[in-house]
């Protein structure tokens, strides 16, 4: 098993944008949310991929995409500091490309996410990510602990929304304090939880 501390961390890159997108979707396929946006199993992997590539490149412009060495773990994170963030150039038309018949259940997500976000300043783990065949092995936790030292060097809280139960045990692992669910119309939850710096 490797040990967190001893997991390189890297901030990637925009040629990187593709790879860190299918490394979400491959990490992301069992959860019950992706079933609900993505009904069809044999199209699921494709459609959260194009997806997951529109936040991702928008990530590489405007937030921060971290990697393990070996890219077999990601994370993706937004400041909400100051100034907005603006949206993705041409994201709806760009969404209905990447989603096709499935747009309107990624837009019901984002309407949702937005209704649940916190208005005070925090940065936003968008997403964590770990290969399957690499889970349980330290990586998630050495993504976490790399942007957290920076979080609690500047007095910055962070932010999430926890799609699985393994995933919202693993942040409360890390401080993050959960808060009541909200749910897609199939009663999927999914968990807000924030983290005061330390």
């Amino acid at each position: 098993m490797t040990r967190a501390a001893e997991v390189a961390v890297r901030r990637l890159e925009p040629a990187e944008t593709a790879l860190v997108a299918g490394r979400i979707a491959e990490a992301f396929l069992v959860l019950d949310a992706t079933r609900w946006l993505v009904p069809d199993a044999a199209r699921r992997q494709a459609v959260l991929a194009r997806n997951f590539e529109i936040l991702v490149d928008h990530a590489m412009r405007h937030g921060l995409v971290y990697g393990t060495e070996d890219r077999d773990a990601v994370a993706v994170w937004f400041p909400s500091v100051g100034e907005p963030v603006p949206p993705p150039a041409d994201y709806a038309a760009r969404l209905a490309a990447a989603c096709g018949e499935w747009t309107e259940r990624f837009v019901h997500l984002d309407e949702l996410f937005a209704a649940n976000h916190p208005h005070p300043e925090h940065h936003h783990l968008a997403f964590l990510a770990v290969r399957p065949a690499r889970q349980g092995q330290g990586l998630g936790t050495a993504l976490l602990r790399h942007h957290h030292d920076w979080l609690d060097a500047h007095g910055v809280p962070g932010y999430l929304e926890a799609s699985s139960e393994l995933s919202r045990d693993l942040y409360a692992r890390h401080g993050y304090r959960v808060a009541e669910p909200f749910r897609l119309p199939d009663g999927t939850p999914f968990w807000p939880m924030w983290r005061e710096p330390r």
